[in-house]
């Protein structure tokens, strides 16, 4: 028998990847990873070039968000790890499927003053993610890759760092296995005799309310299934938004974070939360506010951990608690709540919304009506955002990514480019502010150079207003709160994309429109004095 050929384990782990189903990595090369550069273009992979590692990073969040797969970076020892460490830390938060792979130093106990060296990057790392591990072998390398495709494919998604020493990258290795991973279908599965459980609750109350986060996304359709025949009132969290639909009658909306909203969950009898942490950043207060029955439907065993009393768990993936209720015919076709409360609550909050960060609310209404059907939507930390996550109701899910519990700056514009490479020729759009702009400005770079039709709408209120209102709030004089902006329109042109200043809210329909026929990204600014 011939010997098994070798090559660098560099190359071989790219080779393994794209027989995993991996098309695209970001990334940086540096002298630290270049052996993981050797087989990229020969395995068939698309290397897409970012400016920093927080855009790869980003973009591989971007990315995986819009194509449900893993998204994948390449970055170097001690500060490039470093680097794309906020983005871990946000794919973390949001539940999200991104591998980082690095390379470390082969020995940092006995040497000092070696090129990118830290202590201990690998612990660094791992305070950001689902687990941070070193492979000193290739048969560890590869055994750790498909650990962590068979983790993100079967529970809680979460990112996963693997740090390879540079002389085991160098070193020659034996292909991987290349043997099927026996990929399981979705998380666990409810017992029939529990959605029965649930069904009697259901069918005993007369106020239920329910609660659907991001990890109930993948249920749309069974869950629209079963409000089309039992009816039960709906709230979501921002990144829940679509799972019923804008039309249903019964959405309360991504409107948990109203303080009046507690009230309405007093009057409740029964409380469904599926796919939600109920976290601050959902709710932006310490409860619903139910004094009833909860019960908790969640794939992670930590979300279900919490301590309240009169709580009913149950560790189950959505689509399969669904896809039994949806077929239960003896659940209630009414129930006392009536659809003018629902609509008179949304108003109210509507208008509360519009008060508080005036002016953008139709502007939200404007720009929603001017885009193509199934655009898919990145934002990041701006009041523009922050208003079109409450008014704005989305018609599907997963379709509006957004940077909720980490909370980082600077998200929208690169996690926007991995999401039109995702998805190649349908819609997408960022939406930022121009604080967070500067953060990964340096990205529009590489939205010219592929050529993205790409709308970014740029918000730009010279401040930071939030923190601005936030500290009038608190009574401290604002401070530190306005820098210096450069020209957003020339900057843009700098870097070989188009831009556009509308003036009225006519005109930034027309640049948004003329902005996805476009055979690139076009930066379209507007500020608190667009007029109607």
């Amino acid at each position: 028998m011939p010997d098994t050929p070798t090559r660098p384990l560099g190359a071989q782990i790219s080779h393994m990847l794209k027989a995993r189903g991996v098309d695209v990595i970001f990334g940086i090369p540096g002298v630290h990873n270049q052996e993981m550069y050797r087989g990229i273009e020969e395995a068939g992979i698309t290397h897409v070039l970012a400016r920093h590692e927080q855009g790869a990073g980003f973009m591989a969040d971007g990315y995986a968000r819009a194509s449900g797969k893993p998204g994948l970076a390449y970055v170097i020892t001690g500060p490039g790890l470093c680097n794309i460490m906020t983005p871990m830390g946000q794919a973390y938060s949001d539940s999200v499927s991104m591998l980082v792979i690095s390379s470390c130093l082969d020995e940092t106990s006995a040497r000092r003053g070696q090129l990118h060296q830290m202590k201990d990057q690998r612990a660094a790392a791992d305070t950001v993610c689902g687990w941070s591990l070193e492979a000193r072998t290739p048969q560890a390398a590869y055994q750790l890759v498909n650990r962590a495709f068979q983790e993100m494919n079967s529970q809680r998604r979460r990112p996963k760092h693997i740090q390879v020493p540079i002389s085991v990258l160098e070193g020659q290795a034996a292909p991987h296995d290349g043997g099927d991973l026996g990929l399981s279908e979705g998380a666990a599965q409810i017992d029939p005799a529990q959605v029965r459980d649930i069904a009697g609750m259901l069918s005993n109350a007369k106020r239920p309310l329910l609660v659907l986060g991001g990890g109930a996304k993948e249920a749309s359709e069974e869950v629209r299934a079963m409000l089309a025949r039992c009816p039960v009132p709906v709230f979501t969290t921002y990144a829940g938004r679509g799972i019923v639909g804008a039309n249903y009658p019964y959405l309360y909306g991504s409107t948990l974070a109203r303080r009046d909203s507690a009230a309405i969950f007093a009057q409740s009898d029964l409380v469904i939360a599926v796919g939600t942490e109920l976290a601050e950043v959902d709710i932006w207060r310490d409860t619903l506010g139910q004094s009833a029955t909860l019960v908790r439907i969640d794939i992670d065993p930590e979300v279900l951990s919490d301590t309240a009393g009169n709580t009913h768990r149950y560790n189950a993936d959505a689509r399969s608690v669904f896809r039994i209720l949806a077929a239960d015919t003896s659940l209630p076709e009414r129930f006392e709540w009536t659809v003018e409360e629902v609509t008179t609550a949304r108003a109210r909050w509507r208008a509360e919304t519009d008060a508080e960060r005036p002016g953008i609310v139709p502007l939200c209404d404007a720009l929603r009506v001017a885009i193509p059907d199934g655009t898919m939507i990145y934002s990041d930390m701006t009041q523009f955002a922050y208003v079109a996550k409450e008014v704005w109701d989305m018609d599907r899910p997963g379709h509006w990514h957004h940077p909720y519990g980490f909370g980082t700056l600077g998200y929208a514009t690169p996690a926007a480019i991995g999401g039109a490479i995702a998805r190649k020729g349908a819609p997408t759009m960022a939406i930022i502010g121009d604080y967070g702009f500067h953060y990964t400005m340096q990205e529009l770079g590489v939205a010219v150079e592929l050529g993205l039709s790409l709308p970014i709408i740029l918000w730009d209120n010279g401040k930071l207003g939030e923190i601005e209102d936030s500290m009038v709030r608190a009574q401290i004089a604002p401070n530190a709160v306005v820098a210096r902006n450069p020209d957003f329109c020339k900057l843009a042109e700098a870097f070989g994309a188009r831009s556009a200043a509308p003036q009225t809210i006519e005109a930034f329909q027309i640049a948004v429109r003329d902005a996805f026929d476009a055979d690139g990204p076009t930066l379209i600014y507007i500020t608190p004095a667009l007029k109607a």
